[in-house]
């Protein structure tokens, strides 16, 4: 973890499953990602109609926009995970196939997991967004 980014639980409020309450980054300058998408880089959506495939696209791609910035997943300070279900348990799949990706650090900071009535391209089941702390 970087020195200029601090994660807080304060205990007065909830355990949480890994993520933190609070992320504090101390100075210096922030990525903000766009919502990555299951695209792969022809703009083809990939896995369609399948929610875990396209989970593994925009983990990949995710990975492949901190890169570019040169940062790794534990620089992200916000992580904002949006899925096409009303189902819990199909929120639940989604969170711990990208806990055990090589994006799953990116997790442990502020998170959000939303599910949500579409998204922006047709057959898109999955959409992750992220800030990430950069090094000076």
């Amino acid at each position: 973890m970087s020195d200029h980014i601090t994660r807080i639980n304060p205990a007065t409020l909830h355990a949480t499953p890994g993520y933190h309450h609070i992320t504090i980054v101390e100075a210096g300058r922030t990525a903000h990602l766009a919502g990555q998408c299951p695209l792969d880089l022809a703009g083809k959506l990939v896995g369609p109609g399948d929610i875990l495939a396209q989970t593994d696209q925009v983990a990949a791609n995710a990975l492949a926009a901190l890169a570019a910035v040169n940062a790794r997943p534990e620089q992200v300070v916000r992580a904002v995970i949006y899925v096409v279900t009303t189902e819990p348990g199909v929120l639940r799949e989604v969170s711990k196939r990208l806990r055990t990706s090589s994006l799953a650090p990116a997790f442990g900071a502020a998170s959000t997991l939303l599910g949500v009535a579409q998204l922006g391209y047709p057959g898109q089941l999955v959409e992750i967004d992220l800030s990430a702390a950069l090094h000076e």
